[in-house]
């Protein structure tokens, strides 16, 4: 049987979004569960570009959210895209006067860059191109300080526990085997879902662990075939590919073909600047046409290389020197839209459960996400999924709890667990990527299947204690799976092309929210 901890809220997922909630909630008591060794793990510390905030003379909340609806394709929430920047301004000045470390000049002015889409320079930096670990770790400092938080590394999330339609508590395993923390508040913010896919900027974690337990517990997922592709990946061959920031475009860096000619200004207006979809398209078809592309960032270093300390390292462990070189790309799995259905508040379909940041669909990213949203994202419904989490009534205690555990592969069959989450990634990459159609999409459900049988075949066992490699990797496999056939399946239902859900079998439109699957559960 599993330990038995009581916690009055639980939050699953350690980086900004999960950061914020806990923070929000600490007065009342948090306990925050992550599968990394340590809180540095996620997506939030890798995002480069910075933070989007409407902090210049020039700037609006008003202009933020409209540059946040044209991105979106048509699908965005209006109202939500409005709260997201108007409170999202507000969360990062008070951020700035609590002594977040944002890049400044000369004279002590923030220094606001512009990226694809959006209207205005209301890009925010720390660090140069390293503002998702600096936000992290001064969200981290704060965390560990206050009273009431309590961190758990290495513990892997594997379902949420419900009765009477309610969360009741989540289900863990840790250096000390199996534990149910036993709590009627969980939030859920476990990042997106880029690891599915062979070619991904994500780190190995973010493997759509929240969306799997949600879907079981029976909560609506929705928007789930709408994943973002950065179009400018360095082509290593590394896994995870390092992302060659979108603030280089900014900067003034280009597309450009084997001849060094500039091709974006034929594609769309705003050229190297226009919206992630966009642009992620035109270099998938040309490198589908055997035509490779690169990135010039020599007019962006002019500026001063100091800017870009993570884009120096890329280089020179890739050999490459980017004041002589043009840098080979490829687009990569960066960001998904859909995920988890919740409110303003991050409230999901089933009581006590809560999501925010990359794991909950709001309804601010639409289509397609406008570039730097995501870290803000995290910032303002991290924080108020916290605080509405607080303030909810909880049930009267469930004493019927804890359960058995499940059975666990054996370790003779871990490499056929490895084997199948490989199988995947590239049934993922190849079928439902940049372009999908009717075909392609079945093929990958066959195979989904298949994949799923096979691993449900293995043979397993229940243990008070498993290896902890073994138990993550079979956690993982088993989330993959769920959350691939369910993306599919969206993908499948959503015939016309909207966004960063292209589908080469039938004509574009960028206004069918009536199609696809705006809500789905496991069947």
């Amino acid at each position: 049987m599993p330990d038995l901890r009581d916690t009055p809220a639980v939050v699953v997922g350690s980086g900004v979004a999960g950061l914020s909630a806990a923070l929000a909630l600490a007065p009342m008591g948090v306990t925050v569960l992550t599968k990394t060794t340590g809180p540095a793990g996620g997506s939030s510390l890798h995002a480069q570009g910075g933070v989007a905030a409407a902090l210049g003379p020039d700037d609006t909340p008003a202009l933020h959210a409209a540059d946040t609806v044209a991105a979106g394709a048509g699908l965005v929430d209006p109202d939500m895209a409005h709260l997201l920047a108007a409170a999202g301004a507000e969360r990062i000045r008070a951020l700035i006067a609590d002594g977040f470390p944002a890049d400044r000049d000369a004279q002590g002015r923030l220094l606001l860059g512009r990226e694809a889409a959006h209207g205005r320079d209301r890009i925010l930096h720390a660090g140069g191109d390293a503002t998702g670990r600096a936000l992290h770790a001064f969200l981290l400092g704060i965390a560990v300080r206050t009273p009431g938080i309590t961190i758990v590394p290495d513990a892997v999330a594997v379902d949420l526990m419900v009765r009477g339609g309610h969360v009741r508590g989540v289900l863990t395993h840790g250096a000390d085997g199996w534990t149910v923390h036993r709590t009627p508040r969980v939030v859920l913010a476990t990042g997106g879902i880029g690891a599915l896919f062979a070619r991904t900027t994500n780190p190995p974690e973010v493997t759509g662990d929240g969306l799997a337990m949600a879907a079981r517990a029976g909560a609506r997922l929705a928007d789930l075939e709408f994943i973002q592709f950065h179009p400018t990946v360095l082509d290593a061959g590394d896994d995870p590919a390092p992302l060659l920031t979108e603030a280089l475009r900014g900067a003034g860096a280009r597309l450009v073909d084997a001849e060094g000619r500039v091709f974006m200004a034929e594609e769309h207006p705003q050229a190297d600047l226009a919206p992630r979809d966009v642009v992620a398209r035109a270099v998938h078809s040309r490198r589908a046409a055997g035509k490779a592309v690169f990135l010039d960032v020599r007019p962006a270093l002019a500026g001063g290389a100091g800017r870009f300390p993570t884009l120096l390292k890329t280089c020179a462990a890739a050999g490459l020197d980017p004041w002589s070189d043009l840098l080979p790309v490829v687009p990569a799995a960066h960001f998904h839209m859909g995920g988890i259905a919740a409110d303003a508040d991050g409230r999901s379909s089933v009581m006590g459960l809560w999501a925010c940041g990359e794991a909950a669909r709001t309804g601010v990213h639409g289509a397609n996400r406008l570039a730097s949203n995501s870290l803000l994202e995290g910032l303002v419904f991290g924080n108020r999924a916290g605080r509405d989490a607080a303030a909810a009534a909880a049930p009267t205690p469930d004493d019927g709890l804890p359960t058995d555990p499940p059975p666990v592969p054996v370790a003779a069959a871990a490499g056929r667990v490895t084997g199948i989450i490989a199988d995947l990634r590239r049934l993922m990459q190849d079928h439902v990527g940049i372009e999908r159609d009717a075909a392609g999409l079945a093929h990958a459900a066959d195979r989904i299947d298949a994949l799923t049988a096979a691993f449900a075949g293995l043979p397993a066992e229940r243990r008070r204690r498993h290896d902890p490699a073994i138990l993550r990797t079979w956690a993982e496999a088993g989330n993959r799976l769920t959350v691939a056939a369910l993306i599919v399946r969206a993908a499948a239902a959503r015939r016309r092309s909207s966004g960063a859900h292209r589908r080469t079998d039938e004509p574009p439109h960028p206004h069918h929210p009536d199609e696809g699957m705006p809500a789905c559960r496991i069947p």
